[in-house]
């Protein structure tokens, strides 16, 4: 079948539904926004620490939080990116709240403020410690009482259509590559769509699951990376994985593995060893409040010293009623599994947790295909550089949500459906009935990129992965043309593409920066002024 939207959204986050809010808002065509699984299961939902905004102007200011930011990326960040984010960031705040979005306040009504690792200051808004969670509820309702807004669930986009589906040639070299909309499967019927749309947004989130152990929800493929690559927009940043160096140690959860925020630092908790012997002072002066990737190598690094499966982190000196209050959701779970934090240690360790690369946009959120638009984790703004700041991502989503939206809006009359476009062909192909083939590719993507392309890293790893993934690719992609498309194998050539980039730009950089770390070259003496 064929369908006609003016606006296609093809993800279903803080970034996607935000987006679709303010083109509603604006009533100039129809809006479609799919996902692939259902609306609610998306990272925002699994993001517990909070929103970073300045917001208590006695202490803090936009200088300040831009500062932080370009420290924590390595200053690889681009700055006009940062202050994008930055300056808009409050505005964006109230547009939250005024769609029912609640940020937990004080007695005296304003927001009560956390800080977490890198921040220089309490600017970290919060509601309890599931923030991503209310937001994702928020919005949620607010999409569903919008008539405006088709929503349709358990729908997976395959491929972005471009001019190369009306058989011209087009390389990473071509000008002009426009984007008419995409191949969309209804994996129950096991049936290819047609969506034709004047303007695409790619809001997919993130792709750790290309990791074997991610605190991002099985369904982060990295789909919108891998198919804006195939496609030939300009993607960047792609080695700066960004491993969170705190989920709750339970071999049982590994996607999502159980996030215990970096708030709880923040809030004193403090990182040690199962014998109890505190070990950030060896690392940074900051201690266990480093920047994440510092954070991250010194627990994996401990856990290769120690020859232990992970490290605890200890918030047992903190008022017990106190760190109930705080974090009620981290000390039930913790309880389900026996452990009363309040008394006992918290076993953690590293996970995939962000991807700071993606579809290089500009400040309007603007691929380098004309009509694609992406935001979210799927997107590479240039606000995180070589390593995001804790909380920076749910506020860049919908910054950029809204300049997209505003610039999208501002040229949409200038686009057409193009009715020359073929509907998909699948005539040949077969069900596949080798689903073991797919399981098992799968597993050894994430077994290749945990073992080789991890927090440390080595010329020699980089290559044995990408060996792997090449062979891995091409097994898959001869698959792909021999069965018709389901949803596993589509999620495999993601999988397999994403895993490729991020091993090709670790390759390509040749020095240790922000997330990246390498054995095998030196750390980069980086210049403020650049």
């Amino acid at each position: 079948m064929i369908y006609k939207y003016d606006f296609l959204i093809i993800g279903g986050g803080v970034a996607g539904m935000s987006y679709a809010l303010k083109i509603a808002r604006a009533k100039k065509g129809k809006i479609c926004l799919i996902c692939k699984s259902t609306l609610d299961e998306a990272n925002t939902k699994f993001a517990q620490g909070g929103v970073a905004s300045v917001t208590n102007l006695k202490i803090d200011n936009f200088e300040k939080h831009i500062e932080d930011t370009m420290i924590a990326g390595d200053f690889i960040s681009d700055r006009a990116a940062v202050e994008q984010v930055v300056r808009n960031a409050p505005a964006q705040i109230e547009e939250l709240v005024r769609w029912g979005v609640n940020f937990d306040r004080n007695d005296e009504g304003e927001f009560d403020l956390h800080r977490e690792g890198g921040h220089s200051e309490f600017r970290i808004l919060h509601h309890a410690d599931d923030t991503g969670a209310e937001i994702q509820r928020g919005l949620m309702a607010a999409v569903r009482a919008c008539p405006n807004i088709v929503v349709k669930e358990h729908h997976f986009a395959v491929e972005i259509i471009t001019q190369h589906h009306l058989g011209m040639e087009v390389t990473r070299r071509t000008p002009d590559i426009e984007c008419y909309g995409a191949y969309v499967l209804r994996p129950d019927e096991k049936k290819v769509d047609t969506y034709l749309s004047r303007v695409t947004l790619m809001c997919t989130g993130g792709c750790g699951a290309v990791y074997m152990m991610t605190s991002n929800p099985i369904i982060a493929t990295g789909d919108g990376e891998a198919m804006a690559y195939r496609a030939k927009a300009t993607v960047a940043d792609m080695e700066f994985v960004q491993f969170h160096p705190t989920v709750l140690y339970n071999p049982k959860e590994t996607h999502p593995a159980y996030l215990i925020t970096e708030a709880m630092r923040g809030y004193g908790g403090i990182l040690r060893l199962p014998n109890g012997e505190s070990f950030m002072e060896k690392y940074d002066e900051r201690l266990s409040l480093a920047p994440r990737d510092i954070v991250a190598r010194a627990i994996d690094k401990e856990m290769k010293i120690h020859g232990i499966d992970h490290v605890c982190l200890d918030v047992t000196h903190k008022d017990a009623e106190e760190t109930k209050h705080h974090f009620p959701n981290i000390y039930q779970k913790c309880l389900s599994i026996g452990i009363d934090i309040t008394k006992e240690y918290i076993p953690v360790r590293p996970a995939a947790h962000y991807m700071c690369g993606g579809i290089k946009v500009d400040l309007n959120g603007e691929s380098s295909i004309k009509r694609l638009y992406a935001i979210g984790e799927c997107s590479c703004t240039g606000l995180h550089g070589g390593n995001r700041l804790a909380s920076n991502s749910l506020i860049e989503a919908v910054v950029y949500a809204d300049a997209a939206a505003k610039h999208s809006l501002k040229h949409i009359d200038e686009y057409s459906f193009n009715d020359r476009i073929p509907e998909w062909n699948d005539e040949g192909t077969m069900t596949n009935e080798e689903k073991v083939l797919i399981t098992q590719s799968v597993k050894e993507v994430a077994e290749v990129m945990s073992n080789y392309v991890g927090i440390v890293r080595s010329d020699l790893r980089l290559k044995r992965a990408w060996d792997r993934l090449d062979l891995l690719y091409e097994e898959t992609e001869a698959l792909f043309k021999r069965v018709k498309a389901t949803r596993d194998i589509c999620e495999l050539r993601n999988l397999i593409n994403t895993a490729y980039l991020i091993t090709r730009w670790a390759i390509e950089r040749k020095e240790c920066r922000g997330l990246h770390f390498t054995i095998d070259h030196p750390h980069h003496a980086y210049d403020k002024k650049e």
